[in-house]
């Protein structure tokens, strides 16, 4: 993840936007999860819900959005919270979720709270090691966005999946 220590990010908005950042994630999160889901074949609409959902946070904060076999949604979670600049993201735990979700296929999200959201060399590698581990249950990983308030990098419009 990439190093920051500046906390005046957070501070760009009040409680009164980030109350608002927050009941628009709440509303994408509830379009996104839905029984009768078509398939997840737009990553704008992703994006848009992890922007939505992270941009305003001040730790990081690493997700999973957990598909079926046809990428529909089954399930998102908030799995990990870290520090400013960092979370520890542990692949035993998301093999776990995905195996409790009975996912086919997972999209990761994190947050760059320093407003940068280029990915990192370790933001890169853990990918690879979660996608390593996920292969190993047959759960394929779509993509990765790294999130922040100025935009989202997607790993598979980068050709890094």
């Amino acid at each position: 993840m990439t190093a920051t220590t500046d906390n005046s990010l957070y501070a760009l908005f009040t409680a009164q936007e980030q109350a608002t950042l927050a009941q628009a994630a709440d509303i994408l999160k509830s379009k996104l999860i839905t029984l009768e889901q078509p398939a997840l074949t737009c990553p704008a609409l992703v994006k848009d819900f992890c922007q939505h959902l992270l941009a305003a946070r001040e730790h990081e904060v690493f997700g999973v959005v957990f598909l079926d076999s046809q990428h529909r949604v089954r399930a998102t979670q908030e799995m990990f919270t870290g520090t400013i600049d960092a979370a520890t993201v542990h692949p035993r735990e998301v093999a776990k979720a995905a195996l409790l979700t009975n996912a086919a296929a997972v999209i990761f999200f994190h947050n760059h709270p320093s407003g940068e959201a280029e990915p990192s060399l370790h933001d890169r590698r853990m990918t690879q090691r979660l996608s390593d581990a996920l292969a190993l249950i047959g759960v394929r990983v779509l993509d990765h966005f790294v999130v922040s308030y100025q935009g989202v990098v997607s790993f598979a419009e980068r050709g890094w999946m």
